[in-house]
């Protein structure tokens, strides 16, 4: 996929998402928030660290994520609506707007990185996880997660206004991640709750991979 088409479908997606902030307000589905709970409690973060939600919306973890005492929380997506929404309820969190190949948080700055039912919206996922392993320190942990598990965005396909990619299985986690220095260390696919979580443990695989 070229740069141009890369930018439209992100522009898309910041325009549908934007309309539609009032459906990630509370109430949440049954069962959904102790799902929820469950997805932060796996990436074991400790007090001080420091966390990036990516695809955050309008911050659905983040007051989960609070309560674990960590030294900050970055919140980004793509959708300025959806942040604004997120700053009024969690003055606390840092908001960025933008790709998550395109953030510019500093070399090993972070420790946790959850990426909650938003992996099969990114479009450039090369540029993103380069970026994330850039980002991440050595020991640091990632979370892709859907609280309403994998098969809910087959659901979606059908009626998005553009392409949702699938979560992966085990053995392609295990290949898709190794080249970006990262070792899957808890992976849990049930009907209702997915959970992948990878630990940095060595610099990119192929450094062609790294960002310029």
């Amino acid at each position: 996929m070229d740069e141009q088409e890369i930018q439209r479908i992100n522009r898309i997606q910041r325009e549908f998402f934007s309309r539609i902030v009032d459906v990630f307000e509370p109430p949440l589905p049954k069962n959904v928030p102790k799902r929820l709970r469950i997805i932060v409690s796996s990436a074991d973060i400790k007090k001080g660290d420091i966390v990036l939600d990516i695809g955050t919306g309008t911050g659905i973890l983040v007051p989960i994520i609070h309560k674990y005492a960590p030294g900050k929380i970055y919140a980004c997506d793509l959708s300025e609506a959806m942040l604004k929404t997120l700053k009024e309820n969690y003055p606390y969190a840092k908001t960025i707007a933008a790709d998550t190949r395109d953030l510019t948080l500093p070399d090993s700055s972070i420790d946790v990185i959850f990426m909650n039912a938003s992996y099969p919206n990114i479009v450039d996922k090369k540029g993103a996880f380069s970026n994330i392993g850039r980002m991440m320190k050595r020991g640091g942990r990632f979370v892709i997660s859907h609280p309403m598990g994998k098969e809910f965005i087959g659901l979606l396909k059908d009626k998005s206004p553009f392409p949702l990619d699938k979560f992966p299985n085990k053995e392609e986690a295990i290949s898709l991640f190794e080249r970006f220095g990262f070792q899957i260390k808890k992976f849990q696919d049930d009907p209702e709750l997915y959970i992948l979580v990878g630990l940095k443990t060595k610099p990119l695989k192929c450094p062609s991979l790294q960002k310029n």
